[in-house]
């Protein structure tokens, strides 16, 4: 039989077991960055794919080159492109 850790219950507020640090991460981020929910700005955006990346596994939101900053979670072939977003790239590409 394995041991078993008196101190923890599945859904207790133990931090070994639990997401709390995340959650409240999130909320700390949430607090301190605008982050731009709304469905009135439909476009795809240019974004670095690291950064896309990063926000999947971290749950960061992502700034495009635009300056929108959003958590991306929706398949940018659905949108038509930042126009923006598309003039920055042209102007960097140059």
């Amino acid at each position: 039989m394995a041991p078993q850790n008196p101190d923890f219950s599945p859904g207790s507020d133990n931090p070994a077991g639990g997401t709390d640090v995340l959650d409240r991460e999130l909320e700390k981020l949430l607090e301190d960055e605008q982050i731009d929910e709304g469905d009135h700005d439909k476009f795809a955006h240019y974004v670095r794919k690291e950064k896309i990346t990063e926000s999947a596994i971290t749950g960061k939101p992502v700034r495009a080159l635009c300056g929108k900053k959003w958590l991306p979670n929706s398949n940018p072939d659905r949108f038509p492109i930042c126009p923006d977003c598309k003039r920055i790239y042209d102007r960097m590409r140059g």
